[in-house]
């Protein structure tokens, strides 16, 4: 019996179509996300701030692509924004293989961020814990071990903010994107970073 043959992908898809969509999606949930996520989004960076000029430091976790978004802010911070100023003071803790690797190994995954806070963390230095499911075990983990060290903590966060809702306290900004897809709430997420590292600077250098 001859074997069915699988017409090509590129007969079959209509790849400006769905790029269009795409677009259209993103931009959408952008602005469906304005009202929503403006007030948190101002809170957490009069946070940020207090914590920068207090001389605290901001520490930023997450997996996968969340864990890129942290990297992507302290790079942000600790280099330069849109405008000429001071390195702040940023870390992200998912960059150090040896460190992430030795915990993993020696402890379990869950604990590749929290140990780090518990070492690193002081009271008054914040926790950028970054989940798009906010369930992450590990940024959870960091979540409990921030409040443990008198630090506050900014979630971003989508799908109703998951367990991390529960782990906040009133001091805290839980900035969550009002949606159920990974692709969708990443991007959100990156804007909101954006508009916190723009936030901060116009805090700390005036409006221009």
């Amino acid at each position: 019996m001859k074997a069915a043959t699988a017409r090509p992908a590129e007969e079959t898809v209509d790849l400006p179509a769905r790029i269009r969509r795409q677009f259209s999606d993103s931009a959408q949930l952008k602005l469906k996300a304005i009202d929503v996520l403006v007030e948190p989004i101002a809170r957490a960076t009069e946070i940020m701030v207090r914590c920068l000029l207090a001389n605290g430091k901001i520490l930023a976790c997450g997996n996968g692509g969340s864990a890129a978004d942290s990297q992507h802010f302290a790079g942000e911070l600790l280099n330069r924004f849109e405008r000429e100023r001071p390195g702040l003071a940023a870390i992200a803790l998912t960059t150090d293989t040896s460190t992430l690797t030795a915990i993993a190994n020696d402890y379990d995954y869950e604990q590749v961020f929290s140990k780090q806070v518990s070492a690193l963390g002081q009271a008054g230095d914040v926790l950028l814990a970054i989940s798009t499911s906010g369930s992450s075990k590990n940024v959870m983990r960091a979540i409990a071990a921030a409040k443990e060290r008198d630090m506050r903590v900014v979630a971003l966060t989508g799908r109703g903010g998951g367990e991390t809702g529960k782990l906040l306290g009133a001091e805290d900004v839980n900035i969550c994107v009002p949606h159920s897809q990974t692709a969708r709430i990443q991007e959100v997420h990156l804007l909101s970073l954006h508009c916190l590292c723009d936030g901060i600077d116009s805090m700390l250098l005036g409006a221009e």
